[in-house]
């Protein structure tokens, strides 16, 4: 079942899609669909566009060239590098939490009794129900980064797209996370992560795309993840360049 409830199958379609920074591109004349109901993982080398990709489909870049079609009124909830995440600011686990509700509270709507208790048995579901209090200051990588996964859940959210969500954790919330995951995909979600372990990849996702600055394949996970695909990937990484020119459409 799609987004609306009755049945329709969201998606969502890029169209030649270009987008980059300061008139540079990081993904080049992207054509292709992500299908609701579908857990992929992008997969590339470092400075291929992944990470642009998901700022992009969420908003966050305008595409230099090409568009992004969405069908249906889906709500996406978007997870980007902890490394981009201010710790400093002094808010409770708790707290945290709550700002999952943004999109529907706004600045003058107060906070439910039952969303409270939505962000409770969220915090439980990631097992940091005992540390609501506690600053996240306070938090190591793996802990924060199941509180965020927290604050992903009370979203309630169509598609979820994560950045690395898995970097720099230990092996134990690495495999606790990745289940809330698989639930999503189980529960009707779309997901889309970028991973770099590519063993992971091959055992949890049923899809992949894999991007080097341009689509090298998408698709079923046997049928990306060749050898031949991937040492196409690491080819183009060495040929990559800070300059170059906006390419023709």
């Amino acid at each position: 079942m799609g987004c609306d409830g009755r049945g329709f199958v969201m998606s969502l379609v890029f169209h030649n899609l270009t987008v980059g920074y300061d008139r540079h591109p990081a993904v080049h004349h992207l054509c292709g669909t992500l299908k609701d109901n579908s857990l992929t993982a992008i997969i590339g080398p470092n400075g291929g566009g992944k990470s642009t990709l998901l700022k992009a489909i969420v908003g966050l870049l305008k595409p230099l060239s090409g568009h992004i079609q969405k069908t249906g009124r889906c709500q996406v909830a978007y997870l980007p590098q902890v490394t981009e995440i201010d710790r400093s600011f002094p808010v409770s686990v708790f707290d945290t939490v709550l700002l999952g509700f943004w999109p529907v509270c706004g600045l003058w709507r107060g906070i439910t009794r039952h969303q409270r208790h939505e962000a409770l048995q969220a915090l439980e579901a990631v097992g940091m129900e005992s540390f609501a209090a506690r600053p996240i200051s306070a938090l190591s990588s793996g802990q924060f980064q199941r509180v965020l996964f927290a604050r992903l859940m009370v979203q309630n959210a169509d598609v979820f797209l994560l950045d690395e969500p898995f970097a720099a954790i230990d092996s134990r919330t690495t495999v606790d996370l990745m289940q809330v995951l698989i639930n999503w995909h189980q529960q009707g979600k779309t997901v889309v992560a970028v991973v770099h372990d590519l063993p992971q990849v091959k055992a949890l996702f049923p899809e992949v795309l894999l991007l080097a600055r341009e689509c090298i394949a998408w698709g079923p996970t046997p049928a990306v993840m060749t050898e031949d695909n991937l040492r196409k990937a690491d080819g183009l990484a060495r040929q990559w360049h800070d300059h170059g020119e906006v390419c023709a459409a």
